[in-house]
This record gives C-alpha cells, sequence and structure tokens, in this order.
C-alpha cells in the first residue's frame, strides 16, 4: 500500500509541483485548497485525491484530516503550503486583513500540526513540511504581517523540532529566499535564471522526506545563485 502525502496550500505554483513530485514518487496524493475547483485538472492529471480546506478553520483541518484518513489512510507526509500576504505602511493597515494574514500563515499551521502530530504519535514515525519564507528571518519595511507571520511559523517548527524529532517525527522549516517562477505572472516572476524554479524546490521537499533520523535536516535555505542575502 502506497504512503500518502497531504499537502496543504495547492496552487499553480510551487503547491502543484509539491503534488506533481510526490505522485511521481510513488504517493498517494491529498491537494487541500479552500476552491475545489482550483485542484480539479491537477488531481486528473496526477491521480490525486482533492479537498476544501480553510487552513485558518480548525474544524475545517479536522475534517479534512478525516476524510483523509478514510479515503487514502493516514498521511505519512504533511506538507504545509498554505500562505496569505499583505503589506502597507504600519499607520495604514488594515487590520482585519492583518489579523486573516496571521491566521494562515501561524494559526494555520498549528492547527495542521496538531492535527498531523496525533496521527503520527500514534504511528511512531512520520514527516511535517513548512514552507516558510525569508520574511521569517528578517523583517522587512512595509512587511509586518508577513514578518509577523512566518517568524511565528519558524519558532513553531523549531518547537515541533524539539518535541518530536525523539518521538521519531521528522519536521522541517524550508526557507524560500526569493521569487519563484511563474511566467504567466510576468516580471519578475517569469525569469528563469533569477527565481527559484518550483520543481527543483519540490524535490527538496521530497529529499527531506527521505532522510534517515541519524542526519535530519530541520532547516534549509533555498535560493537562486543570484540572490542577494
Amino acid at each position: 500500500m502506497a504512503e500518502v502525502a497531504l499537502i496543504v496550500g495547492v496552487g499553480p505554483g510551487l503547491g502543484a509541483s509539491l503534488a506533481r513530485t510526490f505522485a511521481q514518487n510513488g504517493y498517494d496524493v491529498a491537494l487541500a485548497a479552500r476552491r475545489a475547483e482550483s485542484l480539479q485538472a491537477l488531481c486528473a492529471e496526477i491521480g490525486a485525491k482533492q479537498y476544501v480546506c480553510d487552513a485558518s478553520d480548525a474544524e475545517s483541518v479536522k475534517a479534512l484530516f478525516a476524510q483523509v484518513d478514510e479515503e487514502l489512510g493516514s498521511p505519512e507526509v504533511v506538507v504545509y503550503n498554505a500562505g496569505a500576504y499583505t503589506r502597507g505602511p504600519i499607520a495604514d493597515l488594515d487590520l482585519d486583513a492583518v489579523r486573516a494574514t496571521l491566521s494562515v500563515n501561524a494559526w494555520g499551521a498549528l492547527v495542521v500540526a496538531q492535527a498531523a502530530a496525533h496521527r503520527m504519535i500514534a504511528k511512531g514515525s512520520g514527516t511535517m513540511l513548512f514552507t516558510g519564507a525569508s520574511a521569517g528571518l528578517k523583517g522587512f519595511a512595509q512587511s509586518a504581517p508577513f514578518a509577523m507571520g512566518k517568524f511565528a511559523l519558524r519558532g513553531l517548527c523549531q518547537s515541533l523540532s524539539r518535541e518530536l524529532a525523539p518521538r521519531n517525527i521528522h519536521v522541517a522549516h524550508v526557507v524560500l529566499d526569493g521569487v519563484i517562477l511563474q511566467p504567466a505572472r510576468g516580471k519578475p516572476y517569469a525569469n528563469p535564471d533569477t527565481t527559484l524554479h518550483p520543481d527543483e524546490i519540490a524535490r527538496t521537499y521530497l529529499e527531506l522526506s527521505r532522510q534517515h533520523k541519524s542526519a535530519w535536516t530541520y532547516e534549509i535555505e533555498l535560493r537562486p545563485n543570484v540572490e542577494i542575502f
């Protein structure tokens, strides 16, 4: 029976590459997004199962994991790739938009991690992978909401790693420092020489999921060779 990979937060960029990469490597793949129609073509292409889930809603996440358990089995790999972004001068920020951003980037990650931990602790193994950003290492001007969420995500991953590694559960935080290649969006996303290729990012996630417990990576930074850091 194939192992199950659950990817929470799937769009046409990195999420789609993650889905294809895990499917091509023998996983039964479950894909979760807020809108089911956004997943239909991808699921048909790779034979994945689609689910509707609002990662910032604990009941929605609980229902998602219950459905995946019933239809595919408890996931061996859970990827949290959901994200939200809002920016602007601190004096002008829409506080409701800020709250929503924090709910997805931080609270949702915690809720998904808790649901995954219940299952992985019971099985005695598992992998959780979280998509971070350079904003989780340094806060940029007019980007306070994103920095707050990604700093919180990084702290969550550090705590989870220390708690769960002794239980044979691998937790890794992937810092993406740069723009992801998405040609349809135009500049600066369309230049393959200055952007992160989503398929190559996805390959790193797959490799993280395969690491032996004697040499686990807990945090990794990925950036194009021309990125200034």
